[in-house]
């Protein structure tokens, strides 16, 4: 008997967004594993068609499937993946930033993961205008948030195998909520004496970023700096177009590239899929195909290895192409 296939929701986006989308699925397809892809609108073109830039009936396909594999946000992104994360109770953002072999960049070692608390910080828009010209904002930090982006950072290191978590603050300055985070990190710590915990300085860890970022293996962070500092980590390996990301809660899951819309290269296939392609290898093997998620980065990697990339990498593919010459590797 066939093993049910598994209901993945596609919602391709803005700009490139439907582009490397499409090169995404077609290396899922080439895996063989069960998979009912179908696709949803949301986003800029949605919102001039049908007046609403995340209709009810995608956001409904969202929490029916088993996951969510997205492509890009534009102008509408607070309205979409901003309420898709937030309709879908995501409260962990975990950003990747490992250098591929052929691909010229500032730190070729560098791996090493950004755990990202997704819920609170300044994130959650508590913001109020006093006068014309006076504006607060209302920097949101909870014990039960903390404690749990915490748990979180100090299992995925013990599952994946990372020695060190850091937690990264500005407690000299935000001594409240930073102060608390910080706690809350402590009191974690303790239930994990085989991996070695630090704290840095916000502005100190951008500068060891970019000094020596093997100093760091697993980051744990509040929403705001998370955001911030794994574009930074982006830009070691190569950019934006190599950073997948997982949004992660108690039921939901949702999968996206770190990179924007682009629109300036929209439509002529310039689009980099590599992150496309890495979010649904992180997708498989949260959904249990583990194996085959190794075969999908191993695949990658050795397209990207021998040249057979977008313009970008310094390849002369455009963006299916390198898709399938990731395929081709997996048949």
């Amino acid at each position: 008997m066939s093993p049910a296939a598994h209901r993945i929701a596609v919602i391709p986006g803005d700009g490139i967004g439907p582009e490397v989308i499409a090169a995404a699925r077609l290396v899922l397809e080439a895996t063989g594993l069960p998979l009912e892809m179908r696709e949803y609108p949301a986003g800029d073109a949605c919102l001039a068609e049908r007046g609403v830039a995340l209709p009810e009936e995608t956001l409904r396909a969202a929490k029916e499937a088993e996951a969510v594999l997205f492509g890009a946000a534009g102008e509408t992104a607070a309205e979409v993946i901003l309420r898709l994360r937030a309709e879908l109770e995501t409260w962990v953002n975990l950003r990747p930033a490992r250098a591929l072999a052929g691909v010229d960049c500032l730190y070729p070692q560098a791996d090493l993961v950004i755990v990202r608390e997704n819920t609170e910080c300044l994130y959650r828009g508590l913001e109020s205008r006093l006068t014309p010209e006076v504006v607060t904002a209302t920097r949101l930090i909870t014990a039960g948030a903390s404690r749990r982006i915490a748990r979180f950072a100090f299992d995925y290191a013990r599952r994946q195998g990372y020695r060190r978590v850091t937690a990264i603050h500005k407690a000299n300055v935000l001594r409240q909520s930073d102060g608390l985070f910080l706690d809350c990190c402590r009191e974690v710590a303790r239930d994990y004496p085989e991996i070695d915990y630090q704290e840095v300085l916000v502005d100190a860890a951008a500068m060891y970023l970019v000094q020596d970022p093997g100093r760091f293996q697993v980051m744990v962070t509040t929403n705001l700096f998370g955001d911030i500092l794994s574009d930074l980590a982006a830009g070691l390996i190569g950019g934006l177009g190599l950073c997948p990301s997982a949004n992660l809660g108690d039921r939901y899951a949702l999968f996206e590239p770190v990179h924007g819309s682009a629109p300036d290269i929209a439509g002529q296939g310039r689009a980099n899929p590599a992150a496309a392609i890495m979010c649904a290898a992180m997708m498989l093997a949260h959904l249990g195909h583990r194996d085959q998620a190794e075969a999908v980065h191993r695949a990658l990697a050795a397209a990207v290895a021998q040249g057979q990339t977008t313009p970008d990498l310094g390849g002369e593919l455009d963006t299916l192409g390198m898709a399938r010459a990731v395929a081709e590797r997996l048949g």
